[in-house]
């Protein structure tokens, strides 16, 4: 894959798609997805981490909730990373990723995620670029260890414009039932967003053995279809089964 440029990628998504066929679609994906995932907690085999990437209100709590609503919340998990805290920076800047990565049977959602440890210390310039090299390298090995153990990684950039992103936050000053997701820091980042855009096309270039997906999410009914289906895609290329019968006890009982 060529070099990722941003600012050339159509944050709306394809011009041609009816809204009304593809959130039928959506539905349909959906559904097969809440069936795959039983499949996948019973056999206990395989598992799934979904990163979700993407500058403040480019929807990644919407694609969570509109994708998840169905699933058993027993083997589904939403992992979320903010500002380590004093504990978490005691440790190497991975050590609290790998206590909530996937085990054997589950999907997670990562809604940030460990290249946070590369962006924002990168932007603000608090850790050296030494140190973020090898972060980068860091990354790659961490994820192929995961990939080696089983696990699916589907890494997803939500690409929102800087204009669809002043509408989004502009409403949380504006509408009462979105005053909670107000937060300040979105708009000193918000002013750093060329900054941002640099470091994102850097992590797309050095850390992509696993590849990323650039998600148009100025519509949500688009950025929902398009993660959606590259996680359906994935469940149904593990082949997953159902688990054999593990006993011979009983059998004289089967009507």
């Amino acid at each position: 894959m060529g070099k990722i440029k941003l600012g050339a990628i159509d944050t709306r998504g394809p011009k041609n798609w009816d809204k009304a066929e593809i959130k039928a679609e959506t539905q349909k994906i959906i559904e097969e997805i809440t069936a795959y995932q039983k499949i996948l907690s019973a056999s206990k085999k395989r598992s799934v981490l979904l990163i979700l990437q993407g500058m403040d209100a480019a929807g990644k709590d919407g694609t969570v909730r509109n994708i998840f609503k169905g699933i058993n919340p027993t083997s589904c998990r939403v992992a979320a990373f903010k500002k380590p805290t004093e504990l978490e920076f005691s440790h190497d800047f991975l050590w609290r990723v790998h206590q909530v990565v996937p085990k054997n049977g589950e999907i997670v959602v990562f809604n940030r995620s460990h290249y946070e440890d590369i962006l924002v210390p990168t932007v603000e310039g608090y850790i050296n670029n030494d140190i973020i090299e090898k972060r980068y390298t860091h990354i790659n090995d961490f994820e192929e260890l995961l990939e080696d153990h089983g696990t699916t990684i589907i890494k997803c950039y939500l690409h929102v414009s800087k204009d669809e992103q002043l509408e989004r936050l502009s409403e949380r000053l504006n509408n009462p039932y979105k005053f909670w997701k107000h937060n300040d820091g979105d708009w000193d980042t918000r002013e750093k967003w060329d900054d941002y855009m640099a470091v994102y096309e850097n992590i797309f270039d050095k850390c992509d053995k696993i590849p990323w997906n650039i998600i148009p999410a100025d519509r949500n009914w688009v950025k929902v279809y398009s993660v959606a289906k590259l996680l359906r895609d994935a469940l149904v290329d593990m082949n997953l089964e159902w688990p054999k019968l593990e006993t011979e006890r009983f059998t004289d009982k089967i009507i």
